[in-house]
């Protein structure tokens, strides 16, 4: 296990809103920005786009991600396909990932439905390991809101799994 590299990666999927009420569907994009806790660097980043099997990408997902169907559709591989892209570029169980939340569980639910391997074992949950530092017990806060609450100045468009990916490994660089 490598203890000073930590890929941080964030993940965008299929997302519609009725109602008011939201809801996911399959995974279109991964955004990956590994870090190196002795230089105290983003050293690798990377954007997968994942063609959808069963969802597609509705209106309000384009607005929110701005990931179009033509983009997933011209760009975008099957999931296999980019977790082979994932261990091949970033390295596989040898490397500790982590993200804001459960993108974990996400990940691993949809390669298991599809009978692909994970692509990774050590996981961090960075919003727990925020909430513990700075003695949030009973208030969430996301990623955006953590970030600039420690002086970290946003880059880029919210709800860019690139975009996000890269953040997230600005802050956890203060955390780790």
């Amino acid at each position: 296990m490598n203890y000073n590299r930590v890929v941080c990666f964030d993940l965008e999927m299929c997302c519609w809103n009725v109602d008011g009420v939201g809801t996911t569907g399959e995974i279109i994009e991964v955004g990956l920005a590994e870090i190196d806790l002795v230089t105290q660097q983003v050293v690798k980043r990377a954007q997968y786009y994942v063609k959808p099997e069963k969802d597609e990408v509705s209106l309000f997902c384009a607005e929110l991600t701005g990931i179009t169907p033509r983009k997933v559709e011209k760009q975008g591989r099957p999931l296999a396909a980019v977790v082979q892209s994932m261990v091949k570029n970033f390295g596989g169980p040898n490397k500790i990932y982590a993200a804001w939340g459960r993108d974990d569980h996400i990940l691993f639910n949809e390669c298991r439905e599809k009978g692909i391997t994970p692509p990774f074992k050590e996981f961090v949950n960075l919003a727990t390991l925020y909430r513990m530092q700075n003695r949030l017990k009973e208030k969430r806060i996301g990623h955006k809101a953590a970030q600039e609450a420690k002086g970290i100045e946003w880059e880029g468009r919210q709800h860019s799994g690139y975009v996000d990916a890269y953040n997230l490994a600005k802050l956890a660089l203060t955390m780790l």
